[in-house]
């Protein structure tokens, strides 16, 4: 679900950035008031969750894989802007460090799956769960929903975006200049895969965190899910120790996650693009696609002749870097709010 360099044209990529900074605009404005030094770490670490939750990849039908998102879960918890903050946040860092996703398509991945996919899982927990108390297992129930609605409305965006490529853009003998296959193609693609496994995996993972966080720190569900306004968990209550315990945990394991054979659809190189569509390499494609050179490509370090061990290492870098950047933003904002002495 990633939308590497390319595939979409720079006309497509700036609408897309448009509306992706106009949610950063509004998530940012509307959790201002929240962004205290208790509940930073709050953010940085579903954004850590989210992050290695997608380096575990599950097989889909056709021979590609796809990967839940762990928006459900980051909504519940933080409201669907702050889930908006945590998940732009986990793919930023997964384009500029891993070439997971393209420079250019940022807008797009963030508006598919931190944006869209944080309202729609907002919205189906609220529908589902009505107000029944936190210990319910309703909200278990309604958690699966809202993941399963959130990751199926995002491959939903991504397969329209690719599907309108072809049609919109294309040479004067009607080649595509950049995604080739036309919706009637990559919806189906998209969807199968998501409609069943990925949106299972997605749905299976909400549920089972929001019964692990009623069982170890309750208070941390006090999330936006009724209000208008995006409350964050109490922070003087919530803690962000229990989640850290599970991405840890995970950290451990993200080698499982190469286990699946095959690449997303949609995620494919040049060179694999054409193999698989037999036929030239789109040119706008081709020529986007090199823009940007990740640091470590595809979770694999060049001084790691490990694959497994380089994904590991990946997912340690991946997570200190968010947890080191927590630590710094919330010195940062002790500081700012610290009261200047004068004698």
């Amino acid at each position: 679900m990633h939308i590497p360099d390319g595939y979409l044209s720079p006309s497509t990529c700036a609408t897309l950035f448009g509306f992706a900074t106009a949610g950063w605009y509004t998530a940012l404005k509307k959790t201002k008031r929240l962004l205290a030094t208790r509940t930073i770490p709050l953010i940085s670490v579903f954004a850590a969750f989210s992050f290695v939750v997608m380096m575990f990849n599950v097989p889909l039908p056709g021979g590609t894989t796809g990967h839940a998102l762990g928006v459900a879960v980051a909504t519940i918890v933080l409201g669907p802007w702050g889930s908006v903050l945590a998940i732009s946040i986990a793919l930023s860092l997964q384009a500029l460090f891993f070439g997971d996703g393209g420079i250019t398509t940022l807008g797009a991945n963030c508006f598919n799956m931190a944006i869209a996919g944080s309202l729609v899982a907002h919205a189906m927990y609220v529908l589902v769960s009505g107000r029944v108390e936190l210990a319910s297992r309703r909200r278990i129930f309604a958690a699966a929903i809202a993941g399963y609605a959130a990751i199926n409305a995002s491959a939903l965006l991504t397969a329209f975006e690719f599907g309108i490529q072809p049609l919109l853009f294309h040479d004067t003998n009607g080649m595509p200049l950049y995604a080739p296959y036309p919706l009637r193609i990559a919806l189906p693609a998209m969807m199968v895969g998501h409609l069943t496994f990925a949106g299972l995996a997605e749905g299976i993972i909400s549920a089972g965190m929001i019964a692990y966080l009623q069982r170890t720190d309750i208070s941390i569900l006090r999330g936006g899910s009724f209000a208008g306004e995006p409350t964050v968990a109490n922070p003087s209550h919530a803690r962000a120790t229990p989640v850290w315990l599970v991405v840890a945990l995970m950290m451990v394991f993200t080698p499982v996650g190469i286990l699946a054979a095959g690449t997303a659809w949609g995620e494919w190189s040049p060179a694999e693009l054409s193999d698989r569509a037999r036929t030239a390499t789109p040119a706008g494609l081709e020529r986007l696609a090199t823009l940007w050179t990740a640091p470590f490509p595809s979770y694999a370090p060049a001084f790691v002749k490990h694959h497994a061990f380089g994904y590991f290492l990946s997912a340690i870098f991946g997570v200190g870097f968010l947890l080191l950047g927590s630590l710094l933003v919330k010195g940062l904002a002790a500081k700012s709010r610290r009261p200047e002495f004068r004698p």
